[in-house]
């Protein structure tokens, strides 16, 4: 029940904040106009109560999504996180059964989902309650398990669409709030949506240590130690060596930096094996016209995806695919033949082929067997003896028409592997130590050493902290003012990963990227 007493002049009034969770007595004022009101109840008012004025997206506090992937299956649940969760909970579930009239926390009850204005049943279901702040959100949240038909997930979220206080919630808002309630922090957030993402045994590992958080502790160690060493300075600046500090206590501080330094250089040297897992390893394959790289796409990819004839120069531009291979997500690119030749689009997909194999992290160089033993000895064709790095493996194709001094010429060359990809032969071999060599690459020690930086932002933000606490280092003891910046510094470029200091400008670029329902 409302109770408004109401002062009014000539100007007409409207009041702009019609929720109100309070008891007690408020006052408005706009222009000549004035409100005073006594508020005896805590439900939030509904379009009829105040006057038919909508409520805006910021008070409307209860947001809903679909939060499985959208389409016909068995099961879809629809989420609904916010203050006005058992209000939903009231207008939209009929319980069966000897139920209780409120609902238990963490407790699935049958029920009918019906609509909150005519209560025609939409479709029967299971209704949950998570009460705050023991939820994924930190607050008030309702779920409802119904059948996953296009037709049913349409009527229920345009049911909750008629309630007021409502409105559909933005790509990642549901994981944001959990943010800002304290649940995870932005490195949990982040390995969350890996996680989702993940489509290889790597990538699944990764994902999951950071969504638990072991990320977020090592981030947190390293953040602690660089204000440990501030601290030690900026104690050092108030009260100076003497009757109040110890002595040594600079020389302490420079201690404890460069140690922290050296953990910096070391998570930073780790070969990018998180990023490089998390994205994909990028896989270029090349080598001289005629080789056999096309037929090794199609090999791998199970499929005809690239064209193969005996002409050369067929592969002209970059032709991509992905793959999981040994757990590992593999982006492989099939590059044109590299050769001299005067043909002006031929030399074109020549220059971005040379370019894909800079760019790649791991390097197949495929050659045909025959063509590259002279005389007992293996000789890489000059076209692509410039193209091979450490990163380069190799491939010897068309074993099936070599000689026996040939293959015997080819088989202690290291990391390689001889085959026959019109017979077969071989590609077994090739298959298992080529997945080998990457697991070895990149997996190895995931489950009990996991790198800790899985996104670019990390890097760049341990890379910050490293120069912070070089100039730290480097800072004269008579200017140990200066030198107290840089470390707090290094400890806010550090804060910025887990989401502690100065989190506003990269909100955004972390939860844009989840889907509706997360």
């Amino acid at each position: 029940m409302w109770r408004l007493a109401v002062a009014r002049s000539r100007a007409p009034l409207r009041l702009f904040s019609p929720v109100l969770r309070c008891r007690g007595v408020y006052a408005h004022t706009t222009g000549t106009a004035s409100l005073k009101f006594q508020v005896s109840s805590s439900r939030p008012l509904s379009t009829t109560q105040y006057g038919g004025l909508a409520l805006s997206d910021a008070q409307r506090k209860t947001i809903y999504a679909l939060s499985t992937p959208p389409g016909r299956g068995g099961i879809a649940v629809i989420r609904i996180s916010g203050p006005e969760a058992l209000h939903v909970w009231e207008k939209l579930v009929v319980l069966q059964g000897k139920t209780p009239s409120s609902p238990k926390p963490w407790r699935a009850y049958r029920c009918r989902v019906v609509h909150p204005t005519h209560r025609e049943a939409i479709d029967d279901g299971l209704a949950i309650y998570f009460r705050g702040p023991k939820s994924f959100t930190t607050e008030d949240v309702v779920e409802l398990h119904v059948h996953s038909g296009r037709a049913i997930i349409s009527s229920i979220l345009s049911a909750l669409s008629v309630l007021p206080f409502c409105r559909p919630a933005e790509a990642g808002e549901f994981t944001k709030r959990a943010f800002l309630g304290g649940r995870l922090d932005l490195t949990q957030a982040e390995g969350l949506k890996d996680l989702i993402d993940a489509e290889t045994e790597g990538q699944r590992r990764i994902a999951l240590n950071a969504a638990r958080g072991s990320n977020r502790a090592l981030f947190e160690d390293l953040r602690n130690r660089a204000i440990h060493c501030l601290a030690q300075v900026e104690a050092l600046i108030d009260f100076g060596e003497g009757d109040d500090i110890e002595d040594g206590v600079l020389d302490h501080a420079h201690a404890e930096a460069r140690a922290l330094l050296a953990s910096l250089h070391k998570h930073l040297a780790d070969g990018r094996r998180g990023e490089i897992v998390r994205a994909g390893v990028r896989l270029a394959l090349f080598g001289p016209p005629n080789a056999g790289k096309s037929s090794l796409l199609n090999f791998l990819a199970q499929r005809e995806a690239a064209i193969v004839t005996p002409m050369p120069g067929t592969t002209r531009d970059i032709l991509e695919l992905g793959l999981d291979l040994g757990g590992l997500p593999i982006r492989v690119s099939d590059t044109a033949g590299l050769r001299a030749t005067e043909d002006e689009v031929e030399v074109i997909g020549i220059e971005r082929a040379r370019q894909a194999v800079e760019s790649a992290d791991v390097a197949l160089c495929v050659l045909c067997l025959p063509d590259c033993v002279r005389d007992g000895r293996v000789e890489v064709p000059e076209s692509v003896r410039g193209t091979v790095t450490q990163n380069t493996y190799f491939l010897y194709n068309k074993c099936d028409l070599a000689t026996p001094e040939q293959l015997a010429a080819v088989a202690s060359a290291p990391r390689s592997w001889v085959t026959s990809l019109t017979s077969g032969k071989g590609t077994a071999a090739f298959m298992d130590g080529f997945s080998s060599e990457l697991q070895e690459r990149y997996l190895n020690g995931v489950s009990e050493d996991p790198p800790l930086i899985t996104h670019a932002r990390h890097r760049v933000h341990l890379e910050s902290a490293a120069r912070f606490v070089q100039a730290f280092l480097d800072t004269a003891d008579e200017d140990v003012v200066m030198g107290a910046e840089e470390l707090r510094y290094a400890a806010q470029a550090i804060g910025k990963i887990s989401g502690n200091i100065d989190i506003e400008d990269i909100l955004d670029s972390v939860f844009n990227d989840f889907c509706i329902g997360k």
